[in-house]
């Protein structure tokens, strides 16, 4: 069986949860984080490495809540995002304070990544049947198609929405076989009693199909990717200007690129997990009693 990775990013700031670091926050009834039951369901799926991209401020508080409980299960090891973590040429403006995004989170990772692997949000619930469906996928044999072989979980948006405020999801459009055509990466989405509509700027709303399949940042990657990575970031900083503080280097914006340009193809694994994350600290007192109902039907344990 090959070996994969689990990789989660939890380095952003979660300036919209408030006070606190909502990656650490307990959810479980013996004080589990999200976290622990994505650790838990991806074991169960066949990973068998944790990578953790975090600041360098908070190493102590993770080894602390979670770090020195997951070394006891599998292989761990940590892999830090900092606003100059740059390539050799480029600084970080003084006035910028947001991280580079998801690429350069995930970059952070390179050297410790050598087998294929899953992306995920610290903060994110995926639920069980995408770990499975997404390491099934990777340590598969398929004919080589001469392009990057990616897969990403589908999620279906109804199930992916805050009931405390709007959220951005990737909407996907896919083909008849099921490869991913394109992300359409979309803010303020918000639930309504139609399904799911999403704010314009100028005030009006678009109506969006809540069966449509939505990326949750879970990617199936490979080193392979790693490499397109690297270079497109170059390529993202060369582009950026001094007014450009909050710009992105996002990975559904990355994948998109590589499968509009012929060099990827991503295979689109639909899933009817519900989500559920920390967004707004709001979320957190739903989130608990979700987990609750998730005890009582038998998906977990008492105490993980």
């Amino acid at each position: 069986m090959k070996k994969t990775s689990l990789v989660i990013m939890a380095a952003g700031i979660g300036s919209r949860f408030g006070k606190g670091i909502k990656q650490l926050e307990p959810v479980g009834p013996n004080g589990e984080i999200i976290m622990d039951y994505s650790i838990y369901d991806a074991l169960q799926a066949g990973f068998d490495k944790i990578v953790f991209i975090i600041r360098k401020d908070l190493e102590a508080d993770f080894h602390a809540v979670i770090g020195s409980r997951i070394e006891k299960m599998a292989e761990v090891a940590y892999a830090f995002q900092e606003l100059d973590g740059l390539p050799e040429g480029f600084s970080c403006p003084p006035e910028r304070t947001k991280p580079w995004g998801t690429g350069q989170a995930v970059l952070a990772a390179r050297d410790l990544l050598e087998e294929p692997f899953v992306v995920i949000n610290a903060d994110d619930y995926y639920g069980k049947e995408a770990f499975k469906k997404v390491h099934e996928y990777l340590v598969s044999e398929r004919e080589p198609s001469g392009k990057m072989d990616l897969c990403m979980a589908g999620f279906v948006l109804g199930n992916t929405l805050s009931e405390h405020g709007t959220v951005t999801r990737g909407i996907c459009s896919v083909d008849a076989a099921g490869n991913l055509l394109g992300v359409d990466e979309t803010r303020n989405i918000k639930k309504t009693a139609e399904g799911a509509s999403a704010e314009l700027p100028d005030g009006g709303e678009r109506k969006l199909d809540p069966q449509a399949l939505v990326s949750m940042n879970m990617w199936g990657l490979t080193p392979e990717f790693m490499e397109a990575l690297e270079v497109g970031f170059r390529e993202f900083l060369s582009q950026c200007g001094p007014e450009d503080l909050k710009r992105e280097y996002l990975l559904p914006d990355i994948v998109d690129g590589l499968v509009s340009s012929q060099r990827a193809q991503v295979s689109v694994l639909r899933t009817e997990d519900a989500w559920f994350g920390v967004t707004y600290q709001e979320d957190k007192y739903a989130v608990r009693e979700a987990f609750k109902d998730l005890i009582r039907q038998g998906a977990y344990p008492e105490k993980l």
